[in-house]
């Protein structure tokens, strides 16, 4: 995928003494570490209330915002073990390098479609109130789910079907670093690979758009303040944001170089704050303003226990 192609690409590390390299590497491996536990204790957090609250189960923004988690938590799964094989030069056979970057890009493009299908959700509920309650059913969002995940694979299958035209005889026996420049053998994959992230992002971005305009003159209406069009605005302003953030991580995939002794470490760094992060952000920023999800929070806070939430 983009986003990690300029993390593991080539980089000039000779001026590095290895004592250095090591303390970086660790450094950047444990607190990568550390802030993905403390993701996936919120992340538990939220899950015990949403299986735990049978009507939350039945809100189609719930059930999308438990989609997102999951996705999230696989994407960054996988993410920290391809930092850790870069770290430290790990090779791996070639197939199994090619189901991992599978599941890294999937991953990495359904985030964005899910955040439309929240904006979009946000939208019918505050622009179209009467049909809200037929449209947003537990049955049709997870159609909509399972279609995210088609949509989130086609350019997957397309890279597959044109690598296979040049796949070279010795590919199951290879053994490689795990990166997408390893797997790729002709310019159509990577053109395929741009084109779906640069069409992708900017489709994601003029809905969310469209949704917050759309939101925001409902707001604008009914008068501003606690209206529910006005909270709706800001969820979708919120979703705006961390597409941003994606979209930063995309470009940032051009224009890093690796021509230069500390491109490695921008790269690692340019990986962990316009990838990670947002992801790490997500089940906080989400779960704290929600009324449902700060209520067992707080009592998470008080009792120190999730197993002691109501």
């Amino acid at each position: 995928m983009l986003n990690t192609t300029s993390l593991y690409g080539n980089t000039t590390l000779a001026s590095w003494s290895p004592k250095t390299l090591e303390i970086v590497k660790m450094t950047l491996f444990l607190g990568t570490l550390l802030c993905f536990c403390s993701f996936l204790y919120f992340v538990s957090v939220i899950l015990k209330v949403f299986f735990s609250t049978p009507h939350v189960r039945e809100i189609a923004r719930y059930v999308f915002f438990v989609h997102m988690l999951f996705n999230d938590s696989l994407h960054l799964f996988v993410s920290l073990f391809l930092l850790m094989a870069f770290l430290y030069l790990i090779y791996m056979p070639a197939p199994f390098c090619y189901f991992i970057l599978t599941l890294a890009t999937s991953t990495f493009r359904v985030t964005p479609y899910n955040l439309a299908a929240m904006a979009l959700e946000r939208y019918v509920a505050i622009c179209f109130p009467l049909r809200h309650v037929e449209l947003c059913t537990v049955q049709k969002t997870n159609v909509a789910i399972a279609l995210i995940w088609v949509v989130g694979l086609i350019p997957n299958v397309a890279d597959l079907i044109v690598m296979n035209l040049s796949l070279k005889t010795n590919f199951f026996t290879l053994y490689v670093i795990c990166n997408r420049e390893a797997l790729t053998f002709n310019k159509l994959q990577f053109t395929i690979v741009t084109v779906v992230y640069i069409a992708s992002l900017a489709l994601v971005g003029l809905i969310i758009i469209y949704t917050y305009v759309r939101v925001m003159l409902v707001a604008w209406k009914v008068g501003l303040g606690k209206s529910s069009a006005f909270k709706a605005a800001k969820t979708i302003l919120l979703h705006g944001v961390q597409l941003l953030l994606y979209m930063v991580s995309l470009v940032s995939s051009f224009t890093l170089t690796s021509s230069s002794d500390y491109s490695f470490l921008t790269s690692i760094v340019s990986f962990l704050l316009f990838m990670c992060l947002p992801r790490f952000l997500s089940p906080f920023i989400y779960g704290i303003r929600d009324e449902v999800f700060k209520k067992r929070i707080r009592n998470l806070c008080g009792t120190g226990a999730v197993g002691q939430l109501p």
